[in-house]
């Protein structure tokens, strides 16, 4: 997969443009507030339909504008396919792919799969589990064909839940419920578990380069301890519980990704600029996994290339990015020391006030 053309209207601070890319590497220079993660958080929204800014589509739309407007061109198993997305502030959504209207967003994750990587990437480890959730999901999702029609019924399930445990008086009240979860939550976990164990040797592989002074150890927890007893055993001994939270506190939608230094957690073993290579490392894993187990082309958005990285550590990060054969949107600030890291097979785009234009 890559994005080949896009063109953009009444995005943020860029009012049109109509841009062709690179299906390999592509550098956007600006200063800050040009408008350079806006084309990026613009190819976010056709990856997941959603920004990585704001859940709030007014503050997408161009002031005074009433929607924005992205129409493109991805190359899917070497077909070109257009795709055109619409927001209003009001929040109207109409999608349009291949030529026929489509009402879920989420039909356009299989079309670009995209990686993000901006300069606050660390709070992948140190803020909640459910930041290593998505991380983990997303690799599953594109991995395993089962696992979102699963995950889709066990949210529903879990919204019913939650909403009896409200009225239930006993635990036999909610049974209905629990047989099915428990089903699919133990589906979930050996899916999550599969890809997990196939992307360990990968992340470890990209570990070697980023942070080779560091043993990290990788675990998944699947929601409940299973070692310890059953998730059926864990929903009725925790009925109470889970009545006066109201929700319910184990299940694959507790699940986490555990990473240590000597039995520690990494958010508190690592500096904030380690943290930050060892996520770029998480990224890089997944994007190779999916290019060459899933045969699929993963597309790279970096933002603010060089912050935070000395100059070694930029050149390890490109060698990666550049090996991992994925089509890559990387923003910096100064264009120096582009042509060394990343050659001459580029094309630049200079952001300026929300004006694009091509070196």
């Amino acid at each position: 997969m890559s994005l080949t053309k896009l063109s953009i209207h009444q995005f943020r601070n860029i009012a049109s443009a109509s841009l062709n890319f690179n299906s390999k590497i592509n550098v956007i220079v600006g200063a800050n507030g040009s408008g350079k993660t806006s084309l990026l958080e613009a190819i976010y929204f056709l990856g997941l339909g959603r920004s990585f800014r704001t859940h709030l589509t007014s503050r997408v739309v161009t002031y005074e504008a009433k929607a924005f407007t992205l129409f493109s061109e991805i190359i899917h198993h070497k077909n070109p396919i257009p795709i055109g997305l619409q927001k209003s502030k009001s929040g109207e959504t109409l999608l349009k792919i291949n030529g026929a209207y489509c009402k879920k967003l989420a039909n356009l994750t299989q079309y670009l799969p995209v990686q993000l990587i901006t300069p606050e990437s660390y709070n992948l480890l140190t803020g909640s589990p459910k930041n290593r959730r998505a991380f983990l999901d997303w690799g599953v999702f594109y991995h395993d064909p089962n696992f979102y029609p699963n995950w889709s019924r066990i949210k529903r399930l879990l919204k019913q839940r939650n909403a009896a445990l409200k009225q239930c008086k006993t635990y036999n009240e909610l049974q209905v419920w629990d047989n099915e979860l428990c089903v699919l939550s133990d589906q979930i976990s050996s899916q999550r578990q599969a890809y997990f164990d196939l992307l360990i040797p990968v992340i470890n592989q990209t570990l070697q380069d980023f942070l080779p002074d560091f043993s990290i150890t990788s675990q998944f927890f699947c929601g409940w301890d299973k070692n310890n007893k059953s998730l059926q055993q864990y929903l009725q001994d925790n009925f109470e519980r889970d009545k006066q939270l109201g929700y319910t506190s184990a299940g694959p939608q507790k699940s986490d990704l555990r990473f240590k230094v000597k039995g520690v957690p990494v958010s508190d073993a690592l500096s904030r600029g380690q943290l930050k290579l060892f996520v770029y490392a998480l990224r890089l894993a997944q994007g190779l996994f999916l290019n060459s187990f899933d045969n699929k082309q993963c597309v790279f958005l970096i933002d603010d290339f060089s912050s935070e990285l000395d100059q070694d550590r930029q050149q390890i990060l490109a060698k990666h990015i550049i090996n991992s054969d994925a089509q890559i949107f990387v923003s910096v600030i100064k264009q120096e020391n582009i042509d060394m890291l990343f050659g001459q097979e580029r094309t630049v785009f200079h952001v300026e006030h929300g004006k694009i234009t091509v070196e």
